[in-house]
């Protein structure tokens, strides 16, 4: 750090990540499993990912990015859930970063859920 300014400007990114974390009951809420089977299969840089997506975009009123721990469902991990408020609750499985923005953008954006994630087209 060489400025009081460069300490602010990471100070309001941590704020604002950590604003993205916090519960709206009306939100959409995006739970990435975090338990130790999901953390070794890769769901931290998921996680990150949604954070930076939702950020990005400026929704972070509207969706909620928050952890949990075991989901149970191991041998699809990372697993994560999307519920939004009136619709039936979504498992995407083995999710990468790369596929992140289709999820925000097609499932929470436009309400159209990507169905080659879900755990339902996994299980074909």
């Amino acid at each position: 750090m060489k400025s009081l300014a460069e300490l602010k400007a990471i100070r309001d990114k941590a704020k604002a990540d950590l604003d993205l974390r916090k519960e709206n009951p009306n939100a959409a809420r995006v739970l990435v499993g975090m338990a130790t089977c999901g953390i070794a299969a890769g769901a931290r840089p998921v996680l990150n990912a949604f954070v930076e997506e939702i950020a990005k975009r400026g929704l972070t009123n509207d969706i909620t990015v928050t952890q949990t721990g075991c989901i149970g469902i191991c041998q699809y991990e990372p697993v994560v859930e999307v519920e939004v408020p009136g619709q039936d609750k979504v498992t995407y499985v083995k999710v990468a970063p790369e596929m992140v923005a289709r999820i925000v953008n097609d499932h929470l954006v436009n309400k159209n859920v990507v169905t080659e994630y879900t755990i339902g087209a996994m299980e074909k």
